[in-house]
C-alpha cells in the first residue's frame, strides 16, 4: 500500500508480522553498525520458538505507531551495485578466507550498495555477526536474502525456519528503489521440515500477492530486477511470477545457489510468454566450490567451481533501464576472464586436428569468441560447446592419483555452456607460437587472452 502525503499508513496486523517500508528513489534508509539496511519492524509478541541459534526475543504489544525514518539522498540514474553469490562459510577460518580472498580487494569500491544472494552461512548461524562485520568493511549499505543454508533446522515446517535470519537481517522478502531501478527481493526456498536438505523452490501465494501489489505501483518504463537464491528454473510456481513480468519491456532476474556461472534466456520452452526472452543470471559464488581444492601460498583453497570458473563477485552497472554485468575473479585482474586449453604434444602433422578449448567464465549464448595464431590476418570464430572444463577434469584426475593434493576434495565436474572450441591451424611449423583469443560479451565488453603453443 502507499502512504498518504504525510507518510501515514494503516495496516491490519496479525498475531505475528514483520512490517517493512519500500524505499522510494531519492531517499535513504538507516543502516546499523554492520551497514545492514534497516527497513523493518518485527512484531513477535511471544518471540521465536526455541532453537539452537537464537531467534527473535519477545517484542510485546505493538506500539501506537510504527514509523520508518528516511532521509533525502541523491541517487543518480547511473550507479553500481556489488553482487555476491553464496558467501557460505562453515567456520571462522572460512570467514577469514572471504576477508582475504574477496573483501579486502573491494574496500572503498565505487558502488551504491551491495547485495548477497542467500546462503550467507553454511548452517552455522552463529557466524552471522563475524561475516557481517567483515563485509561491512567494504563501506557500503548491504542487502541480504536467505538461502537454504540460512535456516533453523529444528523448525517443523517453513513457518519458523528463518527466525535467526529475520532477527539479524529482517524480512525474507522485500522491495526497494534506487535511481531509476526497482529491486524486488524474493524468498524462493520452501523448507519441508525434518532435515536440512528437505526443501524445494517455491514462492507461495503470499509472496506472489506481495509481488503483484508491489509491481502494480512500478511504472512500466522502469527496470525491474528480481533477486532470489535458487534459479528461476527450479521454482515450482515460477510461471505465476512470469505473468507479472512479461508485459514489462525492462525486467531481469538474478540468483546463485548452484555454484556455477550461467546466463539463461528464458522463452516459450520454459513457459515465458513475453515478447523477448527473459534474462536470468545465475551468479558465481564468493565461496566458489565451498573452499575445496589445494591451498595457495596464502593458505586459501583455489575453490574452482565445477564449471571451471573461479570464485568471485560481480559489479552491476545501471543507467536508466539499461544494465551491464562485470565479473571479478577473486584476487585476479578484472581482465582475467577466460582460460585457454590446448593439449601437450602438438606437432606440425596433427595441429589441424588439435582442439582449442576456451572457458569464458562469465560467457553467455550471446558472447562471441574468436582466435588467431601468430600474426594471422583475421580472427577465426570459435563455436560454443556444452562440456566439462578440461582444467577442472585434470584437477579431478590429480585427486584420483597416488599422491592426491592437499585440501578438501573437489565435487565432480559439471557440463557448462560457456566453453568454446576450434581447431589449431593445419601445418603449424615447428617452434613456439602465440595464440590469442578475444571475446565480446552481451554488454559489448571485449577481453583478450593469450597462450603460447610449442609445436614439435
Amino acid at each position: 500500500m502507499k502512504t498518504d502525503a504525510r507518510g501515514r499508513y494503516r495496516l491490519p496486523i496479525e498475531d505475528e508480522a514483520i512490517l517493512f517500508v519500500i524505499k522510494p528513489s531519492g531517499w535513504a534508509l538507516p543502516i546499523d553498525g554492520h551497514n545492514l539496511v534497516q527497513r523493518h519492524y518485527i512484531h513477535r509478541p511471544n518471540g521465536s520458538p526455541a532453537s539452537q541459534y537464537p531467534g527473535i526475543a519477545p517484542t510485546g504489544p505493538l506500539p501506537e505507531s510504527v514509523d520508518f525514518a528516511l532521509r533525502p539522498s541523491v541517487e543518480p540514474a547511473k550507479f553500481r551495485m556489488v553482487l555476491f553469490g553464496d558467501p557460505q562459510p562453515r567456520d571462522q577460518k572460512e570467514v577469514d578466507y572471504i576477508a582475504h580472498d574477496v573483501v579486502e580487494g573491494l574496500a572503498g569500491v565505487d558502488a551504491a550498495f551491495g547485495l548477497s544472494l542467500g546462503d550467507i552461512m553454511y548452517d552455522d548461524l552463529s557466524l552471522y555477526d563475524s561475516l557481517n562485520a567483515t563485509i561491512a568493511t567494504i563501506g557500503l549499505p548491504w542487502h541480504n536474502l536467505r538461502g537454504n543454508h540460512d535456516m533453523n533446522y529444528e523448525a517443523v515446517d517453513n513457518t519458523y525456519c528463518c527466525e535467526t535470519f529475520k532477527r539479524v537481517f529482517g524480512p525474507t522478502y522485500y522491495a526497494f528503489n534506487y535511481g531509476q531501478v526497482h529491486f524486488l527481493v524474493l524468498d524462493n526456498v520452501h523448507y519441508e521440515g525434518a532435515a536440512k536438505h528437505n526443501f524445494h523452490g517455491e514462492l507461495g501465494e503470499t509472496q506472489l500477492a506481495f509481488a503483484r501489489n508491489d509491481l502494480a505501483l512500478v511504472p512500466k518504463d522502469k527496470l525491474v530486477v528480481v533477486a532470489m537464491h535458487m534459479p528461476l528454473t527450479a521454482v515450482s510456481d515460477r510461471e505465476a511470477l512470469y505473468r507479472l513480468l512479461e508485459d514489462r519491456p525492462h525486467a531481469m532476474s538474478i540468483s546463485a545457489h548452484t555454484h556455477v556461472h550461467q546466463h539463461m534466456f528464458l522463452g516459450a520452452d520454459e513457459g515465458w510468454r513475453g515478447a523477448q526472452p527473459h534474462h536470468h543470471f545465475n551468479h558465481a559464488t564468493v565461496c566458489g566450490c565451498w573452499w575445496q581444492g589445494a591451498p595457495d601460498e596464502m593458505g586459501i583453497p583455489h575453490t574452482t567451481m565445477t564449471d571451471g570458473g573461479p570464485n568471485g563477485y560481480s559489479i552491476m552497472t545501471f543507467e536508466g533501464a539499461k544494465y551491464t554485468v562485470d565479473f571479478h575473479p577473486a584476487r585476479r585482474l578484472p581482465s582475467d576472464q577466460m582460460s585457454i586449453f590446448t593439449p601437450d604434444g602438438v606437432t606440425s602433422a596433427n595441429s589441424g586436428d588439435t582442439d582449442v578449448l576456451v572457458n569464458i567464465y562469465a560467457g553467455s549464448p550471446r558472447s562471441t569468441v574468436e582466435m588467431k595464431v601468430d600474426k594471422q590476418s583475421g580472427w577465426a570464430p570459435m563455436q560454443s560447446i556444452v562440456r566439462e572444463d578440461p582444467y577442472f577434469l585434470k584437477l579431478k584426475e590429480a585427486e584420483a592419483g597416488p599422491k592426491p593434493p592437499p585440501g578438501r576434495p573437489l565435487d565432480d565436474a559439471t557440463k557448462t555452456d560457456h566453453i568454446w572450441t576450434a581447431k589449431l591451424p593445419a601445418g603449424l611449423p615447428k617452434g613456439t607460437h602465440m595464440m590469442q583469443v578475444r571475446t565480446t560479451d552481451m554488454f559489448g565488453h571485449t577481453y583478450t587472452a593469450r597462450r603460447i603453443i610449442a609445436v614439435g
